[in-house]
């Protein structure tokens, strides 16, 4: 064979065969250059996203700080100048050109810092304050909703946004200008938190919590083609309450001055004050509270249900939630700012990979318990206020607190039980599972359209699912981990693979407990035998097994930066590992005081912050010691005093425990153990003692710096339902679920307590009693809607009820009364307000509900469905609110949610609510 050259001239083969191995060299050596080339890039890429993630936490952190300081001048102008007359530019966002629309594809090119908290804030030192409504008097801690905010990814989305709960945007600091161009793809990376930040125009009427509701709706929803009237109507955090209803009118005999209301269809008498008697008309118009709330500080945090629900901040911020309130706290700062956009308990929570989004999701609201008959009658109008009642998935910017979507109304059955954003592709998809009992799981394209994008659909597991995450590495890898099982996902061209871990011949657990990844993509389990198992990425077989790494189920799996493990289990223990699951000898013990660990999150530095199972959240290292960040009570709440002389207030409940809190500084002074679970407790008027009634019948006398127990007492085998000291101090008075009221004579600085009587005639349990100013009498509530009087000295019941009519009381906790007439809304069955208490010094009568609703009304609030204005927070019943000694804060708790709440009072001089 010839081989010829480019010439012509014969070639060799060797030559040829050399030249071919030469060329191969060159490719070769151009690819590895190519490869090194874009090894370097890549490195280059992940350093450059490391540093913008810091840039843009250290800009959030800055107009954060900047917020504070505005504020902390607002509020020295106002200590120099007087309070300000709020204005509605207060409670609304700056509007361009439009008071009812904005163009969502615009977005903001940069943070500006705006305006400062609202002028009407209680005046108080710097020192104590709060953040808790940094960006506006409406949408951070002190309203119903955050403001409405666009999505970063929806450029290019022909529909408008919409926010939560209410159409009235709050003047957030981070509005600035608009961007004239789009910003192209949805599923991009974030490029800077100008993205996100920037409210839209629209509003996201339709996706705004409705006012909770009552029997009968008491909230109606305004024309939906008048969203200035909407806007008046969901004013700041709550919603002025002037619809007119339908149900049975009061009836009013001028003649005898009698009042009659109807409970049900029952009819109860009211006497009418004697001024009042000839320009009284329980129809006319009442009067708007002279004063509203903010919410200040929340103290509670939900750990012992929750997973997966504490996160670090790369702002200095913890996250996490209580009720339906999600708390960002700042520890260093002693601040708290709050998201209010649930109605009812949030159940999880994750953190999207730019650490500034965030996801949360809740349960079914009060009136949807039923997830199952109604799921199949989706709302027909979804605008309507009923639709946030769904359980839903709030995705929102933790800087500005804005709503950016709302996901899964009419998706989701029973709550959301657990979220993951995706990892490996910047976080555009969300992943949720449905606590309802075939526990389906969803995959969503969330930042498509204003609910986000539905991809797919599909039952995960028969039994419960406790965890589920994205693979960091793998864009189309999900795990989920529960009861009997642990699955690995494939998501692909719209469908979900699933293959079953497979345990071979080790111990198959009865639930595998956490779960978590490695740098490289593997998998770590922990389940409730105790034990560490370790998937290979791809796979659904153990790889490595740690036996007995706790004693008991493993709760909390973290992995590090360096790629060191740290474990959490129901043993109290917090153990750290190398990345090879050897144990590194480094091992934290948890007081069982405040429980196991029920979640555990890189902190600042090398501190851990740590989520208990006692609904603690606590702070430190493996060389210092855990202390409190924020402690909680665990079981239901029902006891609530307001110390009468200091800024403090005492909590107790089903937990046995007492607490006795700061409202300045925040803390706990102390706490104790009573043995019994309590129901009610009261100050002594001088504070040196404290009385705690139990749900046995008994109640303690304790000194209230000291906690020496100096006696106990015996009242029936009922609960002790209200504890109250007459206005002298001379008497207390014990209201009893076994229909009495004991009355005995106080001696000895409040430390003897002699028996005077019983006060026998109520047919029903004991539900609220008032000493009246002179301490002479007592007018009593029961659980069937009596109103009686009562001589305190003799014991014996007033039958002339109106002779009663003029007595000024010393307090107002009857919820039944002349006074508390208009508290009661349409179709009420007389047990859905649970507690009612007056200011001290103000004509303000602030009620709670079981819908987990206070309101704020005018006292005497006397007209039939007095104005109001209503907060959401809680979610459950509230038993108790009670104000502060110089009415400065009120206190609120709740039931079954555990949380107590403080919030600011503040003069509401504009109160132009129409």
């Amino acid at each position: 064979m010839r081989i010829e050259g480019e010439n012509g001239a014969p070639v060799s083969p060797g030559s040829s065969a050399a030249s071919n191995s030469s060329a191969d060299e060159m490719i070769e050596n151009e690819n590895q250059s190519l490869r090194d080339r874009v090894a370097d890039l890549e490195k280059k890429v992940h350093e450059q996203t490391d540093e913008i993630m810091c840039l843009r936490s250290t800009l959030a952190d800055v107009l954060r700080r900047i917020s504070t300081i505005e504020g902390a001048r607002a509020l020295a102008n106002n200590h120099a100048g007087g309070r300000a007359t709020p204005t509605k530019d207060t409670v609304r966002l700056r509007h361009n050109n439009s008071d009812s629309a904005r163009d969502v594809s615009k977005r903001a090119s940069s943070y500006l810092p705006g305006r400062s908290p609202s002028s009407t804030q209680i005046r108080r030192g710097v020192h104590y304050q709060s953040t808790s409504s940094l960006y506006s008097d409406g949408h951070s801690s002190s309203s119903v909703s955050p403001a409405p905010s666009p999505s970063p990814t929806q450029a290019n989305n022909p529909h408008p946004v919409h926010t939560a709960r209410h159409t009235t945007p709050s003047p957030s600091p981070f509005a600035s200008p608009a961007r004239p161009h789009q910003l192209g793809v949805l599923n991009k990376r974030w490029a800077s938190t100008s993205d996100f930040a920037t409210p839209a125009h629209h509003q996201y009427h339709h996706l705004a919590p409705s006012p909770t509701p009552t029997n009968s709706q008491l909230a109606r929803r305004p024309n939906s083609g008048s969203l200035h009237n909407l806007n008046h109507l969901r004013s700041s955090n709550s919603q002025l309450n002037l619809s007119r209803h339908g149900a049975k009118e009061a009836q009013y005999n001028g003649e005898e001055g009698i009042v009659k209301m109807y409970l049900r269809g029952r009819p109860i008498n009211l006497y009418v004050p004697t001024p009042m008697r000839e320009t009284y008309v329980p129809n006319g118009p009442s009067s708007s509270p002279p004063a509203k709330l903010k919410l200040e500080w929340v103290y509670g945090y939900r750990g012992r249900d929750c997973r997966n629900n504490v996160y670090q901040l790369p702002t200095g911020e913890i996250v996490y939630f209580v009720a339906a309130v999600v708390v960002l706290y700042n520890v260093e700062d002693q601040m708290q700012r709050h998201y209010l956009g649930h109605t009812d308990d949030i159940k999880c929570l994750a953190v999207h990979p730019n650490k500034l989004l965030i996801a949360t999701g809740q349960t079914a609201g009060h009136d949807r318990r039923d997830a199952r008959s109604w799921r199949l009658n989706p709302p027909s109008d979804p605008l309507s206020p009923e639709a946030e009642e769904w359980p839903h998935i709030r995705v929102w910017d933790s800087v500005s607190l804005n709503t950016l979507h709302v996901i899964g109304i009419s998706d989701i059955e029973r709550s959301v039980a657990c979220l993951a954003f995706s990892k490996a592709d910047g976080g555009s998809l969300l992943v949720a599972v449905d606590e309802a009992p075939d526990h389906n799981m969803s995959v969503w394209d969330w930042s498509r359209g204003e609910r986000g994008y539905k991809l797919l659909e599909t039952k995960c597991s028969a039994d419960q699912v406790l965890a589920v995450d994205f693979s960091p590495v793998d864009r189309s890898t999900i795990i989920t981990c529960g009861k009997n099982h642990i699955s690995f996902w494939n998501y692909e061209s719209g469908m979900l693979a699933k293959r079953m871990g497979v345990f071979e011949n080790r111990e198959r657990p009865k639930y595998v407990t956490s779960i978590s990844f490695t740098d490289t993509g593997n998998v770590i389990s922990g389940d409730s035998n105790g034990n560490l198992l370790i998937w290979q990425r791809g796979g659904n077989t153990v790889y490595k097994m740690v036996r007995g790494a706790h004693d008991g189920p493993v709760f909390s799996i973290l992995v590090q930066k360096d790629g060191g493990i740290i474990t959490g289990g129901k043993d109290g223990r917090i153990v750290e590992w190398d990345r090879d699951l050897e144990r590194t000898g480094n091992v934290i013990e948890i007081p069982e005081q405040y429980g196991s660990p029920r979640v555990v999150t890189s902190g600042r530095g090398s501190q851990l912050v740590v989520g208990t199972t006692r609904n603690c959240v606590l702070g430190g290292t493996f060389t210092f010691p855990l202390r409190p960040v924020m402690q909680g009570h665990t079981e239901e709440l029902w006891a609530l005093a307001p110390h009468p002389g200091h800024h403090q207030f005492l909590t107790a409940g089903y937990d046995r425990t007492c607490y006795l809190w700061d409202t300045m500084a925040h803390t706990i002074v102390w706490s104790k153990d009573i043995g019994e679970h309590a129901q009610s407790a009261a100050f002594s008027n001088n504070g040196e003692i404290v009385i705690i009634g139990t749900t046995s019948g008994r109640w303690f006398v304790m000194d209230s710096e000291t906690r020496e127990m100096y006696s106990q007492h015996q009242d029936g085998n009922e609960p002790i339902q209200v504890l109250k000291f007459s206005p002298n101090g001379q008497y207390l008075a014990v209201g009893s679920r076994d229909n009495n009221i004991y009355i005995y004579q106080v001696s000895e600085d409040c430390r003897k307590y002699t028996r005077v009587g019983r006060c026998q005639g109520h047919s029903s349990f004991v539900t609220h009693l008032d000493w009246s100013a002179d301490s002479q009498f007592l007018q009593t509530n029961s659980g069937d809607y009596e109103l009686l009087f009562w001589n305190a000295g003799l014991c014996r019941q007033i039958a002339q009820t109106s002779q009663m009519r003029d007595v000024e009381w010393a307090t107002q906790s009857c919820t039944l009364t002349f006074a508390t007439l208009g508290i009661w809304p349409e179709g009420t069955d007389g047990t859905d307000i649970n507690t009612c208490a007056k200011a001290n010094q103000m004509d303000l009568l602030a009620t709670g509900d079981d819908f987990g609703k206070i309101k704020l009304f005018a006292s005497p609030a006397c007209q039939q469905r007095a104005r109001c204005l209503e907060y959401g927070g809680h979610s459950s019943h509230v038993t108790a609110v009670g104000f502060l000694q110089d009415d400065s804060r009120m206190i609120s708790t709740g039931g079954r949610d555990t949380a107590v709440m403080q919030w600011v009072v503040s003069s509401n001089s504009s109160s132009s609510h129409r």
